[in-house]
């Protein structure tokens, strides 16, 4: 089995939360997880020339992950979001503007990593600025496969730009209250999961669609079908990334083609082994998952 080449395009910065920092950024835990699981991966993003870029370019390293396509902002400063936890763990996010990765330069070293690969991964929050946008648009035109994260961050996005970005991707990842939001604003009136991804996948012709769940699992639809998984039950520890991890899991398996309902559980497995860590991007082992699986 060959292995399968990603490129990660976005976001790179550090989650400051009350206490303390955590190196995240949705592309970013999508690629350490993806590189843990034996996907060879590069990350595309930008950080400042500063002490928290170096720190962040350290530990990607240290992860494994390909570092060359990271650029260097002479002037604005590494990616920060200052993270809010509510009594239930969950999370909210102050993402601060500008950041070295709205900044993102198209080169010809990004260009031909993402002609190379097996797929692209990209989200929306890299797109609020213009710059980093109009990189990824340049980039999605050579992607062999693309795989459209979505991750919606008040205020930096709009409707009518996600639909654009979906009608490009041929996968798109959403979780549940996202798939809610979209659906009913592009003019969906059902509540119901399987009913809002039938609308989403006529609607911007996409040929797959994965919706997270949290707790209860996911749900994909690819070739006309669904497969489910109700998830996994862990103590939960913070759910920082675990959407993140679930993707790589899920990737790592879906790319190859194989089982689709397995791509799912293996996913699910992933997400909820980070979720019962602090952090997005905790060491989880090939044995771990497997004992959850059994």
């Amino acid at each position: 089995m060959n292995t399968k080449k990603i490129v990660c395009f976005g976001e790179v910065l550090w989650d400051v939360l009350p206490t303390f920092k955590i190196a995240g950024g949705a592309p970013m835990n999508v690629s350490i997880r993806l590189q843990s699981l034996g996907i060879e991966t590069k990350m595309i993003s930008k950080i400042g020339n500063d002490a928290l870029g170096n720190e962040l370019l350290a530990i990607i390293k240290d992860k494994n992950v390909t570092t060359e396509l990271i650029q260097q902002d002479a002037t604005l400063a590494t990616g920060e979001v200052l993270v809010h936890l509510n009594e239930n763990g969950s999370a909210t996010y102050d993402i601060v503007y500008p950041s070295a990765w709205d900044k993102i330069e198209l080169t010809a070293a990004n260009l031909q990593a993402v002609q190379e690969a097996d797929a692209l991964v990209y989200g929306s929050l890299a797109c609020r600025d213009d710059v980093s946008r109009h990189t990824l648009l340049k980039l999605l035109k050579v992607a062999k496969y693309k795989i459209f994260d979505v991750n919606i961050r008040p205020p930096f996005y709009s409707i009518t730009f996600l639909k654009e970005m979906m009608e490009l991707a041929d996968f798109v990842k959403l979780n549940d209250d996202e798939l809610l939001e979209v659906a009913q604003a592009l003019g969906s009136t059902s509540s119901k999961i399987e009913a809002n991804i039938l609308f989403l996948a006529e609607l911007t012709n996409t040929h797959s669609i994965c919706v997270t769940k949290g707790k209860d699992g996911a749900v994909l639809f690819t070739d006309k079908q669904f497969y489910s998984h109700k998830g996994f039950s862990v103590q939960v520890a913070d759910t920082i990334g675990a959407g993140d991890s679930f993707l790589a899991g899920f990737l790592s398996k879906f790319l190859y083609q194989t089982d689709f309902l397995h791509a799912v559980e293996y996913g699910c497995a992933v997400g909820a082994l980070v979720a019962s860590h602090n952090g997005a991007n905790p060491v989880i082992t090939d044995a771990a998952i497997q004992a959850l699986l059994q």
